[in-house]
């Protein structure tokens, strides 16, 4: 059911709370110590690098925002619709605690400001900073639309405030003071650029105010884009003057102990309660702000039951739908913070609050210049944003951008942001979504694939690239679970493999059973973990259908190289079987009869592979197959055996010392057996393969017997016998390459 939120414009839902936090706590608190440890060049260069990433990720934000219809949750709403519930949950989360932890931020920002202003404060600064947590929550509980009408009034009282500060700036400025500035001139042996850099980066993280508020604006598209270019836009020039201008008109001992004191005392014309009023009005709007986004993601995040156990955050107030259990949790959050942090006295506490801040930020900003990549890179049909100053070259920087910064700030942690991302994308693949979201993975795996194909079809084909293309040809997928298990163990994770039936009848009356019949096969291989892809042929006749489907299925250069029956099961049949067979190797495909007498058991126990060579025709062929075999991990470290069959035992060293020579250069572990025996063949393999596990064994030329007798001889041979794989190699698998 759609649920009716607020409908505020772009200057009231976008432009305000985005320009609010952006000019917040670290531009009267830090940016001036980021100009005395930097200096005035790297502090620019500092605000151009965070700006950039801004940027992009805004670019990035408009391109999604003016593609698709956008609903409650910013940023996360944007990231799960094109990259999927299991980013967008694990990324949920993150945003949710960057805006939570944002609140705890900017209250201590607030209570540091007034201690530091009315030192007689000083003792009291847990019970203010809870205090003030209280109230802002109160306000928010109300209704957002007063937290919005709140911030009107801040934004007057912050025009006022950097009136003042940089009017006195300007008044007071001198150019040795800026020439001694420039450079940077860092205390410490542990504060370096990147250090400096995320403490200052939450000043940028004010577009998402906006973004979080997209379930509540009139036209979230056109709104989103102006609102946080223009929020960007001023933010920046703001920014800028601030550092050229307090670089020029204070000494560095002051930038770096008393970067906001100094503001309040330079304020012009003394007007220091202009600068006083505007910090603590922009630490509570922005409070106010993250208090309105966090909440809102975790609604949207409830909503879409990524995470059952997250459901009762779903709900919403009636009337407006005010995510009224999200903000408690968000108070509860912030409690949990300001308790951790102390009573203050020290700007220790909020440098590290800011640094972590600034890894979710950028974490969240990396994933919102992936998912539009994704969106762009994929040339979906529908990806058609009305923003045209877009090209995913530029997500794609963002998103690398944020990498290379959060490495840069700390390895460690960004190691374990993108392990916990990673972590939690894995446990939520493994669950299956009651609603498909229409991301833009899909998309994107199929541009990748076609870009392939397009490369692969004018590449030419050599016996070290050769890998198993599999057709298995399985009239019921159930009664021959053995066929498709062993073409699946067979491809070894190298190739592919495709399930066919071929169902005779009138296409026009039974068309419709086409994707019935397709959709049962693929969920009878996901429930039981096999990677096949199913495919569905109607035909007049079976045979017909077979011949057809041999010779015209692919993947574009993905044509099948191997054909997979099972043994037929009676004599009539025999002869049908048997010219496909021989029609399959005249087109140059290799072909394969598993005569099916089940799987081997679950058994933990080293298994037996035999292989009866007869030459390198087939030989090759099945020592790849048997090869392959063993790299599942049913059969792994199973052994190969290779049994030559030889008249005398004048033969027996040659025999061996070629087989020797064989295994030396396929580099397959296998072990020679060389068996000298005048008896008959069907003996001979009757002694030595009845308890094997799986056997490979030549099939003989069409022109050497007629079908019947080669179908009456090969039952008997087998009768009673492991199951057996029959081979005849089209000779493109080599085994020596």
């Amino acid at each position: 059911m759609d649920q009716k939120g607020n409908q505020f414009s772009t200057f009231a839902g976008v432009f305000t709370p985005s320009i609010l936090t952006i000019l917040g706590a670290i531009m009267f608190l830090r940016a001036g110590y980021v100009v005395g440890e930097a200096g005035i060049l790297n502090a620019i260069l500092i605000l151009c690098a965070a700006e950039v990433i801004s940027l992009l990720t805004a670019i990035s934000m408009s391109a999604i925002a003016t593609n698709t219809p956008v609903a409650g949750g910013g940023a996360y709403f944007l990231i799960s619709r094109a990259l999927g519930p299991q980013f967008g949950g694990a990324i949920g989360l993150a945003l949710f605690l960057a805006q939570a932890l944002s609140v705890p931020f900017y209250v201590l920002a607030f209570t540091n400001s007034l201690t530091l202003r009315f030192s007689s404060l000083a003792p009291w600064f847990l019970p203010i900073a809870l205090g003030t947590a209280t109230v802002l929550f109160i306000i928010n509980l109300i209704s957002s639309g007063a937290a919005i009408r709140i911030q009107y009034v801040v934004m007057v009282l912050l025009a006022l405030a950097i009136a003042s500060f940089l009017g006195g700036a300007i008044a007071r400025f001198n150019p040795e003071l800026f020439h001694a500035n420039f450079g940077s001139a860092y205390t410490k042996p542990t504060i370096g650029f990147w250090a400096v850099f995320a403490i200052y980066f939450p000043a940028v993280t004010g577009i998402l105010a906006g973004v979080n508020m997209s379930g509540d604006l009139k036209d979230p598209p056109r709104s989103l884009v102006r609102g946080t270019m223009a929020a960007i836009i001023v933010g920046f020039l703001i920014y800028l003057l601030e550092m050229i201008l307090c670089g020029g008109s204070q000494p560095r001992t002051d930038l770096l102990e008393r970067p906001f004191e100094t503001l309040v005392d330079n304020a012009l014309w003394g007007t220091w309660y202009l600068v006083v009023g505007g910090v603590f009005a922009a630490t509570i709007s922005s409070a106010i702000g993250s208090y309105l986004g966090a909440p809102r993601v975790l609604q949207a995040l409830a909503r879409d039951r990524i995470f059952p156990i997250l459901g009762i955050f779903g709900r919403g107030s009636k009337g407006k739908d005010e995510p009224r259990l999200g903000l408690a949790l968000t108070l509860i959050l912030t409690f949990g913070v300001i308790l951790l942090a102390g009573g203050g006295g020290s700007m220790v506490a909020f440098d590290i609050i800011a640094a972590i801040v600034a890894m979710f930020f950028l974490a969240t900003y990396g994933m919102i210049n992936l998912a539009a990549f994704v969106e762009s890179f994929s040339a979906n049909p529908s990806f058609r944003p009305r923003f045209r100053f877009y090209h995913w070259t530029t997500s794609l920087f963002g998103f690398i951008a944020c990498l290379a910064v959060m490495i840069s700030i700390d390895a460690l942690a960004a190691l374990v942001a993108v392990l916990v991302v990673a972590g939690v994308y894995v446990l939520l693949s493994r669950r299956v979504f009651r609603s498909a979201f229409g991301d833009a993975r899909r998309g994107f795996q199929y541009a990748l694939a076609v870009r392939a194909l397009q490369k692969l079809r004018w590449m030419t084909p050599h016996a070290k690239n050769w890998r198993p293309t599999f057709l298995v040809l399985a009239g019921s997928t159930q009664r021959h679970l053995t066929l498709i298990q062993y073409a699946v163990w067979m491809e070894g994770g190298r190739g592919l493999v495709t399930a066919a039936q071929v169902i005779s009848g009138d296409l026009e009356v039974f068309a419709a059973r086409v994707e019935s019949l397709r959709s049962a096969m693929e969920t009878f291989f996901q429930n039981n973990a096999l990677g096949v892809f199913p495919e569905v042929v109607f035909a007049e006749d079976v045979d017909q259908g077979i011949r057809t489907l041999v010779q015209s299925h692919s993947i574009g250069p993905l044509k099948p190289n191997t054909v997979l029956f099972g043994w037929p099961r009676s004599e009539e049949r025999a002869d049908v079987i048997f010219r496909h067979v021989w029609s399959i190797a005249a087109l140059g495909k290799s072909v394969v009869i598993v005569v099916d007498k089940g799987l081997p058991s679950d058994e933990r126990r080293l298994r037996r592979i035999d292989i009866w060579w007869r030459g390198q025709q087939n030989g090759s062929l099945m020592a790849t197959l048997a090869h392959l075999l063993t790299q599942n991990w049913q059969w792994r470290n199973s052994q190969i055996r290779i049994l030559r069959v030889i008249g005398d035992e004048a033969g027996r060293q040659s025999s061996r010392q070629s087989i020797r020579d064989l295994v030396e250069a396929t580099r397959i572990r296998v072990e020679p057996r060389v068996i000298v025996s005048t008896d008959s063949f069907s003996n001979i393999f009757r002694s030595h393969s009845a308890k094997a596990d799986v056997i490979f064994l030549g099939m003989q030329s069409p022109d050497d017997e007629p079908a019947e007798q080669s179908y009456q001889r090969l039952t008997d041979l087998l009768t009673d016998m492991p199951t057996t794989i029959l081979v005849h190699s089209s000779g493109e698998a080599d085994v020596f390459a």
